[in-house]
């Protein structure tokens, strides 16, 4: 039996089972939906695309995995020399895993043991902010600040070791005067925090937390996990303010398989490459740097860059803008729009209770959560299918 995630076996509504998938459509066996969440954000170019599945299949005929302990391949050098060229600044380092969640562990366990190699060892704290949300192994749970997601931490009590702030400038300088002697790194999901519902906030906030991280020689970790490639009608936040760790994650693969990065700078980098092997970052999943994983990454990849996906994802916003101007309710408390996503908050999550199955009776799957309605649609969405996705959105508040 399936254990399925963030819900109550015992109540919970049978989930729609999905037969074939293609485009921008997922199908049951009575109908066609528009995937208007991307499979949580990751399916950018949409299902069964000819060229990540080409991808796949020839690396198959060689071999779909070996372990990167002691041994290397095409595959890997090939994604890694690509992000190397394409990610700004001197993000060139880059250490892969399994999951997003996992990535994030990663880039922690980075910044903790920069400084313990510098003996700094009472570096231990993180900075993080409110709402914040990273994944649901333990550490990143520990740095979340959810408690829909995060309750079982309750156990364990408050974490001297993490320190949120709202995303305001004033309580940043304040964090950083008072913690920086301490601080190991400030971790952030760049501009748009998104299990936290969809908040959204200035790139100013980023530029000031980059000028304290130098002050105060505090490492700056991006999770763009679920905004990079575009997401945020940037390529890559990391592209306006450089971090010192980016995580990469979801759609790095086009959604097809799990895989993430951890890419380092060179000066976290240069804290490890040392004489003494108590130095080295003693980390290695399983499946770090899947051949498979890595050939349909770097295949996405270009797609990204040869059909000009950043053109696409701006004609999304536009479309969204166009369509959600002056749509208000009383029950909705904010519309939010930023590149590839669109929120509408309620004020009640009573509100959007049945939108699921409303939305799937009219063509399109949608996921809300908590008091949260959202699309997150992939980038290969035509004109009229977000429209649908949108209108369906709209539809429900205008009948009931």
């Amino acid at each position: 039996m399936i254990w399925y995630p963030y819900e109550q076996m015992k109540t919970m509504k049978a989930p729609y089972k999905i037969v074939d998938a293609k485009g921008v459509y997922l199908y049951t066996e009575d109908q066609k939906l528009i995937d208007s969440v991307s499979s949580w954000w990751s399916v950018i170019h949409g299902y069964k695309h000819p060229r990540l599945n080409a991808a796949i299949e020839e690396q198959l005929k060689r071999f779909a995995h070996v372990m990167l302990g002691g041994l290397t391949h095409e595959a890997a050098q090939k994604l890694s020399d690509k992000l190397q060229s394409w990610l700004p600044g001197d993000l060139d380092y880059c250490f892969y895993s399994d999951s997003g969640s996992v990535a994030v562990e990663v880039a922690l366990k980075m910044a903790l043991q920069y400084y313990m190699n510098r003996g700094e060892n009472q570096r231990t704290m993180v900075l993080a902010l409110n709402r914040a949300y990273h994944g649901d192994t333990f550490k990143t749970m520990e740095i979340g600040d959810d408690e829909d997601y995060h309750f079982v931490l309750k156990a364990y009590g408050k974490s001297p070791n993490v320190v949120h702030i709202p995303t305001e400038i004033s309580a940043l300088e304040d964090a950083f005067s008072k913690y920086h002697t301490r601080l190991n790194c400030f971790i952030v999901e760049p501009l748009l925090q998104g299990a936290g519902g969809m908040q959204m906030y200035d790139p100013a906030f980023l530029k000031r937390a980059r000028e304290l991280c130098d002050q105060y020689d505090v490492l700056l970790i991006f999770d763009e996990v679920a905004t990079g490639f575009g997401r945020t009608g940037n390529r890559f936040v990391a592209d306006l303010v450089l971090p010192d760790i980016l995580v990469l994650g979801k759609a790095l693969t086009g959604g097809y398989m799990g895989h993430a990065v951890t890419v380092a700078g060179h000066k976290v980098y240069e804290g490890f490459y040392d004489d003494d092997p108590s130095h080295a970052l003693m980390h290695g999943p399983t499946f770090m740097g899947n051949a498979l994983a890595c050939s349909v990454a770097l295949k996405s990849i270009e797609l990204f860059e040869e059909e000009d996906y950043m053109s696409k994802i701006r004609r999304i916003e536009e479309i969204t803008r166009r369509e959600m101007k002056d749509f208000t309710d009383p029950r909705i408390r904010e519309v939010r729009i930023m590149g590839g996503c669109v929120c509408v908050e309620v004020y009640d999550a009573g509100t959007i209770k049945g939108y699921q199955q409303f939305a799937y009776e009219r063509g399109v799957f949608s996921r809300p959560f908590l008091n949260y309605l959202y699309a997150m649609v992939p980038y290969i969405i035509n004109e009229e299918e977000l429209v649908q996705v949108l209108s369906t959105m709209k539809e429900w508040f205008r009948s009931r």
